[in-house]
């Protein structure tokens, strides 16, 4: 139960931190066509403050995140016979590995 309520928070985090990313990225947009001198020092630092709400939430993300599923477990399918997926593969009949 608490997995799932942890999925659930941590899946809210990164749909804030995508919309902050968002954010950022109209500011700067808008920073680069702006005439005025003034207004591009502020749509920039409008950029940088989201910027930091952005690490701010990555960095909670990160620390909530089960370790198990930041790297990929590559865990081997066995079949009935207890051999795995990769050593059925490679067990070719004698005729198909002698065709030269």
């Amino acid at each position: 139960m608490q997995n799932k309520k942890n999925q659930t928070s941590v899946g809210m985090m990164i749909q804030r931190c995508h919309k902050w990313r968002q954010k950022r990225k109209q500011y700067m947009d808008q920073a680069r066509q702006a005439s005025d001198e003034i207004e591009r020092e502020r749509l920039l630092q409008a950029a940088e403050h989201y910027g930091r709400i952005v690490n701010e939430e990555q960095s909670k993300i990160d620390s909530t995140r089960d370790p198990k599923d930041k790297t990929p477990v590559d865990v081997p399918n066995e079949n009935e016979s207890g051999e795995t997926a990769d050593d059925e593969e490679n067990t070719f009949p004698e005729f198909l590995t002698n065709l030269n």
